[in-house]
């Protein structure tokens, strides 16, 4: 089964032309709440995307659905509204599924399947170490659609260097078996086009079909359209980017017993990555 590939985004022309390329799900992000405070100075997305681009991607869009990340549960201030208000106005604005992220607790999860009221699909970003300290009580809750693991925030949060140490470490494994003993769809982190990456995807779309994963984003260096105008350039991205990818997941579907070998060679390219970052660091 083919990964539910999501692309971030608020440009209707490129919600269009990810969809015609074959993007399953595209990804509104509302999130900025305390997010530039944890991953401050860091090379990180940081989207401030607004209702109004949810109801704009909801035009422009006809086959891929619309998820929308909303912000961490939160009261209203004088800066903003409340989460209440929030969901409920991308909802209205025809949010297909509405992903909840940087939670801890089980009661923020309650309060948050309880403000969506089954008027969408429900998606929790497990991205906080109290929320995997959590996970059992968290799982027990009904109305949980779907699960995803945010790596670059949790990696942050258990004091890594590198993303996907918590890949190479069997961190992200371990959480997706207990999804999976869940019956919970779930996905986890980002994939770039096929050779790029500073662990390149090849890798990590292996990590996906050994663990059972259902779906990833296509990370900003997939196509980053702050760097690329030309509208040609996007589809041929776009196109063969995705062409590729899904050529590389049918290798994985019918050679499953390459997996081993894939994950010594991540892990050690992992432990290279993280290496080269400390005498980097020693350096400056």
């Amino acid at each position: 089964m083919a990964l539910k590939l999501m692309y971030i985004t608020n440009r209707s022309y490129v919600a269009q032309i990810a969809e015609s390329a074959g993007v399953d799900r595209i990804f509104v992000d509302l999130e900025y709440i305390g997010k530039a405070d944890r991953q401050g100075g860091m090379d990180t997305v940081q989207n401030r995307h607004t209702v109004d681009d949810v109801k704009k991607i909801r035009g422009a869009i006809e086959q891929a659905e619309l998820l929308v990340r909303v912000n961490p549960i939160h009261e209203e201030t004088v800066e903003y509204c409340s989460s209440e208000k929030e969901i409920d106005a991308v909802v209205h604005a025809g949010a297909d599924i509405v992903m909840l992220p940087y939670f801890k607790t089980a009661s923020e999860v309650r309060k948050f399947i309880k403000m969506v009221d089954g008027r969408a699909k429900t998606m929790l970003l497990f991205e906080t170490p109290e929320s995997i300290e959590n996970l059992n009580q968290i799982l027990d809750i009904k109305g949980i659609d779907e699960v995803f693991i945010g790596m670059n925030d949790l990696s942050l949060g258990y004091g890594k260097k590198f993303m996907f140490e918590v890949l190479a470490d069997g961190t992200v494994e371990r959480i997706c078996m207990e999804f999976k003993q869940r019956g919970l769809p779930y996905g986890f982190g980002g994939i770039a086009s096929l050779g790029k990456g500073m662990l390149p995807s090849e890798y990590i779309i292996k990590e996906h079909y050994k663990f059972g994963s259902t779906c990833a984003i296509l990370s900003r260096s997939f196509c980053n359209v702050n760097q690329v105008n030309h509208i040609g350039v996007i589809s041929n991205t776009f196109v063969n980017g995705v062409r590729e990818i899904r050529e590389f997941e049918e290798e994985c579907q019918h050679y499953a017993d390459f997996f081993n070998s894939s994950e010594a060679e991540m892990q050690t390219l992992v432990r290279k990555i993280v290496e080269s970052l400390d005498i980097s660091a020693a350096s400056k």
